[in-house]
């Protein structure tokens, strides 16, 4: 101790332990367990209660949850009891999508925080109450569209934003994978452990099918939007990330399975056509015909007077002048395992969203437009033609018919979220 420095006066400086948040899950299967286990290795969740309507998820996933981290978590059938009784102050929703928006909004009107996956909801007004929902109770609601937090889509849009590509005029996203087509799986009893009233809900009751769970739920209408729900929001999200626009005005898409012959409905082949103010953009996909010549299958192409740029996935980012004369310019991908996946940028930023109580970088409202843009392609899928938007007021112009689908009817006591 130093001479004339009095005992009583010296204070040691220990760190602070980080504050942890009681946290629940609710979908404890393979994308909401890669969610928990970033959350887990955050250091700042107490895992106190796991959600599942499968025992086979819930039951593994509880035992992981204690191996990893000594957590205990109660295991519940039902959100709602899970929220009434544990009262956790961070949720994380990964549900198929047709219970996105009832999840979520019961979990912040019991005063959590929210990690809900993408899309955040399957009809828009689903989406409109979802905001509502975040905003009246004040809390801070993070989309899981991740690819706002990788390294090389936030230096692209940089890039993008600075001009170096020129005025670009078109916007061309598609995701492309290989399959053939299939064949259907039959109907059956649904596993021990499963209950499959509970988890249809609010969504048409049908049979139970191993093709629609566990993990295929995407490609069936009843409970999600296809290719385009799925993966095009992450790439649709990229162009609204880009642009100053906040929503196309007229939407167009095309279709149809023409080469699956399995048990899913939703459409193996699709186009569709976004018109914005200032700029076109496109969405394609494809199920089926994977090949060499097309060595981009996922992304995004924005075509502008200085050149082409795309943003990818496993393949970062590249630049290809107009000028001949001038290099290419590219940079990797920095994305984390499993699944090659940026969460754990996205958990960090929605940890300090809720500690400065400031909207994070994929707020619920951003998650609802890029939702809407998605959902919009399979309104006009559905119905056969195009529509015109109005992205103020949410509704599509001089058409009731196609405005009846940004809802629809729940099952059974279920009540659709007031918007």
């Amino acid at each position: 101790m130093a001479a004339g420095v009095a005992a009583s006066s010296v204070h040691i400086l220990r760190a602070q332990p980080a504050q942890k948040y009681k946290t629940a899950l609710i979908g404890s299967g393979w994308w909401g367990m890669n969610i928990l286990r970033t959350a887990m290795e955050a250091g700042q969740s107490k895992v106190v209660a796991l959600c599942d309507v499968d025992d086979n998820q819930l039951n593994p996933a509880a035992a992981e949850v204690e191996k990893l981290s000594g957590d205990k978590p109660n295991k519940y059938k039902d959100y709602r009891e899970l929220l009434d009784k544990e009262k956790p102050e961070i949720v994380i929703v990964a549900t198929p999508d047709h219970w996105h928006a009832l999840a979520m909004i019961a979990a912040v009107k019991s005063g959590a925080h929210v990690y809900v996956e993408k899309p955040i909801s399957h009809t828009l007004n689903e989406g409109r109450a979802m905001v509502k929902a975040a905003r009246a109770n004040n809390r801070i609601v993070q989309v899981g569209t991740h690819r706002r937090a990788s390294p090389h889509n936030r230096s692209g849009m940089e890039f993008l934003k600075s001009g170096k590509a020129g005025k670009i005029g078109m916007v061309r996203a598609f995701v492309h994978y290989p399959g053939g087509p299939g064949r259907p799986s039959p109907e059956s009893d649904p596993p021990q452990g499963l209950d499959w009233d509970m988890w249809c809900g609010p969504a048409p009751l049908r049979h139970y099918n191993r093709a629609i769970h566990p993990k295929g739920f995407r490609l069936f209408l009843d409970y999600a939007n296809g290719q385009l729900g799925d993966w095009g929001i992450h790439w649709l999200d990229q162009i609204l990330w880009w642009t100053d626009e906040k929503y196309p005005r007229n939407v167009y898409s095309t279709g149809g399975r023409f080469i699956k012959k399995d048990s899913t409905d939703a459409p193996d082949t699709q186009v569709a056509t976004f018109e914005f103010e200032s700029f076109t953009a496109t969405w394609e996909h494809r199920l089926y015909a994977g090949n060499e010549a097309e060595k981009t299958n996922i992304g995004a192409y924005f075509y502008g007077t200085e050149g082409t740029f795309h943003m990818g996935w496993l393949d970062g980012w590249t630049f290809y002048p107009a000028d001949k004369n001038k290099p290419v310019q590219h940079e990797d991908a920095k994305l984390n395992n499993p699944d090659q996946q940026n969460i754990r940028e996205l958990w960090t930023d929605f940890l300090q969203s809720i500690k400065d109580n400031k909207p994070p970088m994929c707020d619920i409202e951003i998650g609802h437009r890029s939702t809407s843009m998605a959902l919009l392609g399979m309104l006009s899928y559905k119905l056969g033609r195009s529509v015109q938007w109005d992205g103020e007021k949410e509704l599509i112009v001089n058409d009731p018919a196609a405005n009846k689908l940004l809802s629809r009817p729940y099952r059974g006591p279920w009540q659709y979220p007031q918007v």
